[in-house]
């Protein structure tokens, strides 16, 4: 046995809304579609990604600030209100569930 450890690197991300670095796994992924941001909880759609703490202040930043455009090198704005929806209904559960 050489001693060394077998720990595996987890990938990190940046938070659009915050700017934190943050495990992969704790962030939602945004992806543009049809020049609207949608949720990629599964991480499998195609094209760029984006992204952000599955909360209502990162996204609230991000908006604001109109990261998802840049970050996700969109032409134009982009629609957000699928996403805020579905970031609330996750806090929502979230706070059920505790």
């Amino acid at each position: 046995m050489s001693g060394r450890t077998r720990a595996r690197a987890c990938p990190e991300r940046t938070c659009v809304g915050c700017r934190e670095r943050a495990a992969k796994k704790d962030l939602l992924r945004i992806v543009a579609v049809e020049g609207e941001c949608v949720p990629d909880d599964r991480g499998t759609l195609p094209g760029r990604g984006a992204y952000v703490h599955p909360a209502l202040v990162c996204l609230d930043l991000a908006v604001r600030r109109r990261a998802f455009t840049r970050a996700l090198r969109a032409p134009g704005a982009l629609d957000t209100k699928t996403l805020r929806r579905y970031v609330e209904q996750a806090t929502v559960a979230e706070q059920a569930t505790q």
